[in-house]
């Protein structure tokens, strides 16, 4: 951990980055052995990411937003409040244009245009991607934001549970592509190109807690917000949408148990 807190703020977001952006790798790399996973595994996968998303939007978001706005002599309500509700208005704003999930085949009238000019799997691809982008932002800066070892330790685990959550995602790109008939390896780039956006929005989020400091509090809250409006307008119904809704709930508090035992072990 002294490693990595020695390390450039810049690089550190590109590790943090890429360290979510791997298990996206390995749920594309499905497409070369299968056409499909259960539903049961990709949803439970889905609910241990909520738990720790979650839990990481607190321990490794809002609670570092909070300890710095009152260091900069900031109003803690007014940043914090502000910065969380601007971050939900701007995935809900991306999700009338983009919607996924549930959504995917409806919206308002700049959705449908844009519609008209992507079909199918190039749409999904467009829409993962720019839901991909705030989460990139809230690894990017928790680990910019950590000033030791117990707080980067929460960033980085913020890292693995975006990165948990990414495995089905990958997968939910590369599979539909190789089942219209792209190949193997189209469909594996193509879910990696949607990816490799959250690895860069991790580097810029990392970037504005060197350039942006007066405002990190606020940047902190924002990036908790949109990943609290991720967690509960898109992966937790996604995962109910089959019925396994039990084990769902499971594997979501045993996330979230998991990340809030791992801050604490480290305090």
């Amino acid at each position: 951990m002294n490693w990595f807190l020695s390390l450039p703020t810049l690089v550190q977001g590109l590790l943090a980055g890429l360290l979510a952006l791997m298990p996206a790798a390995a749920g594309a790399a499905t497409v070369f052995p299968l056409r499909n996973l259960p539903q049961k595994y990709l949803d439970g996968c889905l609910g241990m990411a909520g738990g720790i998303m979650v839990a990481a939007a607190f321990y490794s978001l809002l609670d570092p937003a909070y300890l710095r706005a009152a260091e900069m002599g900031h109003s803690p309500v007014v940043t914090l409040c502000g910065g969380f509700l601007t971050g939900v208005f701007f995935l809900l704003s991306a999700d009338k244009i983009l919607p996924t999930g549930r959504d995917f085949a409806c919206g308002n009238k700049l959705s449908r245009r844009i519609r008209r000019i992507f079909r199918g799997n190039t749409l999904l691809f467009l829409a993962m991607t720019v839901h991909n982008i705030p989460e990139g932002l809230a690894i990017g800066v928790a680990v910019g934001a950590a000033n030791n070892g117990d707080t980067m330790a929460a960033a980085l685990a913020l890292a693995v549970g975006i990165g948990i959550q990414n495995f089905p995602e990958g997968a939910a790109i590369s599979l539909p592509l190789r089942r219209d008939g792209a190949t193997p390896i189209k469909a594996f780039l193509s879910s990696q190109f949607s990816s490799l956006a959250e690895t860069a929005a991790a580097m810029a989020g990392a970037a504005l807690t060197i350039f942006a400091a007066a405002i990190l509090p606020f940047v902190l809250a924002f990036a908790a917000g949109a990943m609290i409006f991720v967690v509960f307008a898109e992966i937790i119904p996604e995962a109910h949408i089959n019925g396994n809704k039990k084990i769902v709930s499971i594997l979501a508090a045993t996330g979230f148990a998991a990340m809030m035992f791992f801050d604490l072990f480290f305090k």
